[in-house]
């Protein structure tokens, strides 16, 4: 691992303003504490790939939650969107300020990572998690226990890590998450391309499609420019992405066992999101084992939630679960339930 780019990133904008007589100006207010962007590289055997962080430029930090991308965007891309003349298109800049050390990574085949003859699918994005952490223990000088945050194929990649490396997550949070896939509308039309996925580990990827990415579920969920702006970004990495997480939705679902993630859980489902209905998530929700599990449903979000017109009703709802109090244990025994009405 090598640290590539410290940057500081200025909290916000200062103008000048008229001076005032002394004593009708308040006590000075302290000025923004900065945010520290950091680039990292993890090696999987051999293959690079990228790792990200942001956070307050401090010494310490009320928790660490890693993003875990989905199909079509890359980490940079999906949590630290910069989009002029607008606030909290960065999700990373929105927690860092909240004052949360925040991480992602572009997974293999993604972004800033090697591109492979792989196609990055689930368990590959797992494997990927897992070099990551290795970053993430020695920039922290100490094994790493972090909040997972995945997005739609990041959230079946994320829910598979806490079952198979549980030492490293503390507690789970997924959004546009996919069970079995019964009767979901976009896998259904998904499946139609299935031949062409499965005969390259690439597919193509165009500015149309960027844009229409936006317009799938709800045609008002996220603002006109946005899918343009995110072709902007993407394209400048190639003009295909793997197939992998594609093949694995449409042919391997159930990918995650609800009873083997044993942590905290938070479930945000949105109202317009043809990934998967509500029965199939209720179904997954309901054979969680830990008794701290949430299953939030908001309207006015579609797919990619956190890049929405409503993005701000999300981070109300990942912030609540992330900055729960810590439950005190109960003594004495459970009752019946039966007695008194």
């Amino acid at each position: 691992m090598t640290d590539r780019r410290t940057a500081l990133i200025a909290g916000a904008t200062l103008v000048a303003a008229p001076a005032l007589p002394s004593l009708a100006q308040g006590p000075a207010m302290p000025a923004p504490r900065p945010i520290v962007a950091n680039e990292y590289w993890a090696d999987k055997n051999g293959v690079k790939l990228w790792v990200y962080r942001k956070r307050l430029d401090q010494a310490s930090h009320r928790g660490r939650l890693f993003c875990v991308h989905g199909s079509s965007y890359s980490g940079g891309t999906m949590f630290d969107l910069q989009v002029p003349e607008r606030e909290g298109y960065s999700m990373m800049d929105h927690f860092a300020r909240l004052g949360y050390d925040v991480w992602t990574m572009d997974h293999e085949g993604y972004g800033h990572s090697d591109k492979t003859s792989g196609n990055s699918d689930v368990q590959s994005g797992v494997d990927d998690l897992k070099a990551a952490m290795a970053v993430v223990g020695k920039a922290i000088g100490g094994a790493p226990r972090l909040a997972f945050f995945g997005q739609s194929s990041g959230a079946l990649r994320a829910a598979r890590f806490a079952d198979q490396h549980p030492q490293h997550v503390e507690k789970l949070a997924l959004d546009a998450f996919v069970y079995t896939g019964k009767d979901s509308p976009t896998l259904a039309e998904r499946r139609k391309n299935l031949p062409k996925y499965q005969a390259s580990n690439r597919r193509p990827v165009s500015r149309e499609f960027y844009e229409s990415v936006f317009k799938r579920d709800h045609s008002g969920a996220a603002e006109e420019f946005l899918g343009s702006l995110i072709a902007d970004r993407e394209l400048r990495f190639g003009d295909s992405v793997p197939t992998g997480t594609y093949v694995d939705m449409t042919t391997r679902l159930p990918m995650v066992d609800p009873k083997r993630v044993e942590c905290p859980v938070m479930i945000i489902r949105a109202e317009h999101d043809g990934i998967a209905t509500d029965a199939d998530i209720m179904d997954f929700y309901g054979q969680l084992p830990h008794p701290d599990k949430q299953m939030v449903k908001i309207g006015g979000l579609a797919h990619t939630a956190l890049l929405g017109v409503n993005r701000g009703r999300f981070h109300h709802a990942l912030h609540a679960f992330l900055s729960m109090p810590a439950r005190v244990d109960l003594k004495g025994e459970k009752g019946s339930g039966a007695g008194h009405a």
